[in-house]
């Protein structure tokens, strides 16, 4: 399963992002869509899962939800827009982390490429950074692996090109 892992679009899509969204099997956005055009022209390319962001509006709160969880292939997933990183989880990602116990746990919301692994509870932990031109960072980015049964593999970084 070919993964684009994306985040804090801020009503922005531009043609490379929607170049590497066909050549994925699903797409995945850690919240801060913008607007509701992004999130609808995401769903009509691939498979699509995301979360809220903290700017998103009711609309878009409607469609996806904060917190989402769940599996793809024989790997489970946490996905929450501000979830902090290992030690420093924000409060309800630690709840979460704790309840389902996921292998890979996504967050976006602070503009910050990583990819961590936490030893402590035993996950991977990814922020494909940031992929709009609204925010402090400079470079624009995004993140795309495979998940191949329980494995998760091949991860890539994709810079999208200053701010």
């Amino acid at each position: 399963m070919k993964i684009l892992l994306l985040s804090d679009t801020h009503s922005y899509l531009d043609d490379r992002i929607l170049e590497y969204a066909k050549n994925a099997d699903e797409i995945w956005h850690a919240g801060d869509f913008g607007n509701l055009e992004v999130l609808e022209t995401l769903e009509k390319i691939k498979p699509f899962r995301g979360v809220y962001g903290n700017i998103d509006d009711e609309k878009i709160r409607k469609i996806v939800p904060e917190v989402l969880n769940f599996k793809c292939e024989k790997v489970s997933v946490l996905m929450i827009h501000i979830g902090g990183y290992p030690n420093r989880y924000s409060a309800l990602s630690k709840i979460e982390i704790e309840k389902h116990k996921p292998k890979l746990f996504i967050s976006g919301h602070s503009h910050i490429l990583k990819a961590m692994y936490d030893k402590k509870y035993n996950l991977l932990h990814l922020n494909p950074g940031a992929c709009g031109k609204q925010g402090w960072h400079k470079m624009r980015t995004m993140m795309q692996f495979e998940i191949n049964g329980d494995k998760i593999e091949n991860l890539n970084v994709i810079e999208l090109g200053n701010r």
